[in-house]
């Protein structure tokens, strides 16, 4: 097993014995692809929530949010083109029975070769050392040419397989480059089929009454329907963006990587209007601002990185991911996308209603451009435990598994312990529990050696301890403990509201943006 397979196996185990994730329905053995997020997993994700939501409504004067409903008319699904061309590209293997998604097979593929080369370059890197020009390297050795070009290739007629539809060719490329299932190992395959990945329900009481509608496959749509609402009743000037957080639903049949593809996840969408024309400039402008927000976790750069689409979506005239170097390797985690006056035109043009912006600058009555910044909860949530999870070897020989949440995400932001449950210590750590619990997330815990309640506070990314003992009661001081150095300061408590506020503070990550 790979080092990154075994580390996602007790990513996966840490989280549910620490309170994050816990299979759906679990007594009655689970249910595919689903999970429930537990008493720490809801506190993380309530806060990245908050993060992303004050980032975004709270720092942009021209940027308000929203919360529409998950059932709306049918029709929406039909402009937007859901109901004709919301498909994923699958295969399955006729000897593990397995089901892939065929243009993911070839984008695995092709990281592949991609890792080759990186490597390819470091091995050079490591022998040449100082007087190593990576550039020349890469235009001049003969085996990572032959790769890229491999990469060029396959990449083009990937694109234009899926552009075009044409799933033949697409099974044959996969013959060609032999693709293997990467379960069995066997290249046995399937013909290539499209699916249509939107759950449908009826709404009414009786059967025969009743109307098909689906349950949203993305919450963009709520927030175009509400275009008109928003702008009218904000009296909003373009450029402004409408933000949303809430519910989505895809019938996925690969669905697997643990919360990584589920089939109800959780989006963070924010459409921005602009003048058409401008759309491609704002679309640079939120590409940059998206990953500041990113890089403001302090996670190290390497881990992010931009992709742009191979092939775009038929509403789109430009397309880019913010890919995060998971345990399974670099995937997606945020798409932001231009996608013209698509979406607002498709929705005048089947509601007869007019979706225009009337523009006092110039005298003219236009549809606005969209620029979108769409990012799934449950990724970054994914993304955050796995670059926090951490195995210390420490001083003394003992090993402590930590979560390093950045202070301000964590679920628990501090943790409250009386040395001993006698002589007036708890009772003392309930005064300053008091003092705190207002302002933050605080747990009190009495039970088990000092050095046992720090490795439990540990492992669910708890930042700072603050232990009160007989000298508590002398000089009204207690010692705080760091989460990452596990170093030890003795402070006054009455310093103690400020001292904790300046640590756990979401307002200093927000000054950076």
């Amino acid at each position: 097993m790979s080092n990154n397979a075994d580390l996602f196996k007790k990513i996966i185990a840490h989280c549910k014995e620490y309170g994050f994730v816990f299979p759906s329905s679990e007594i009655y053995d689970g249910l595919s692809a689903t999970y429930d997020y537990g008493q720490n997993g809801s506190g993380l994700k309530n806060n990245i929530k908050d993060f992303w939501w004050k980032a975004m409504v709270q720092l942009h004067e021209n940027i308000v949010g929203i919360d529409a409903a998950i059932f709306m008319h049918p029709t929406t699904w039909k402009a937007s083109g859901h109901l004709d061309a919301f498909n994923d590209p699958l295969i399955d293997n006729k000897d593990s029975k397995k089901r892939y998604r065929a243009d993911v097979l070839v984008e695995e593929y092709l990281e592949k070769i991609r890792a080759k080369v990186d490597k390819e370059v470091g091995k050079a890197a490591k022998r040449f050392g100082d007087s190593f020009d990576e550039q020349v390297f890469r235009s001049t050795n003969q085996r990572v040419l032959d790769n890229e070009q491999k990469i060029t290739a396959i990449s083009e007629r990937l694109r234009k397989d899926l552009e075009n539809n044409d799933l033949d060719d697409l099974k044959a490329m996969i013959e060609e480059i032999g693709i293997a299932d990467p379960v069995s190992g066997s290249k046995n395959w399937t013909e290539v089929r499209q699916f249509n990945l939107m759950f449908d329900t009826e709404l009414g009481s009786v059967a025969e009454d009743a109307s098909k509608i689906y349950l949203r496959p993305e919450t963009a749509q709520g927030i175009f329907v509400n275009y008109l609402n928003v702008q009218k009743t904000g009296r909003m000037k373009i450029p402004f963006g409408i933000a949303q957080t809430g519910k989505a639903f895809r019938n996925e049949i690969v669905a697997r990587q643990f919360i990584f593809r589920m089939r109800e996840f959780e989006q963070m969408e924010m459409q921005y209007f602009v003048k058409p024309g401008e759309e491609l400039k704002w679309y640079e402008y939120w590409k940059e601002a998206r990953m500041k927000w990113h890089k403001a976790l302090g996670f190290p750069a390497e881990k992010f990185r931009f992709h742009d689409h191979l092939k775009l979506a038929h509403y789109a005239n430009a397309a880019c991911d913010i890919e995060f170097d998971f345990p399974m390797g670099f995937k997606e985690l945020e798409g932001i996308h231009s996608r013209t006056d698509f979406d607002l035109g498709k929705h005048e043009e089947y509601s007869g209603k007019k979706l225009q912006y009337f523009d006092p600058e110039d005298n003219t009555s236009y549809v606005p451009y969209v620029v979108e910044t769409s990012i799934g909860l449950d990724r970054m949530f994914l993304a955050v435990i796995s670059q926090s999870y951490t195995e210390e070897k420490l001083d003394d020989g003992n090993e402590r598994v930590v979560l390093k949440i950045p202070p301000f995400l964590a679920p628990v932001k501090i943790a409250i312990f009386p040395l001993l449950k006698k002589d007036g210590l708890p009772e003392k750590s309930r005064e300053i529990m008091d003092l705190l619990k207002m302002d933050h997330h605080c747990l009190y815990e009495e039970k088990d050696t000092i050095g046992k309640r720090y490795r439990r506070m540990d492992a669910i990314g708890t930042p700072y301890c603050i232990t009160v003992d007989h000298q508590t009661l002398e000089d009204q001081t207690v010692t705080i403990r760091e989460r990452d150095s596990m170093e030890q300061e003795r402070v006054k408590i009455d310093q103690l509201a400020a001292i904790v506020h300046e640590k756990v503070s979401i307002n200093k990550v927000l000054q950076k943006l």
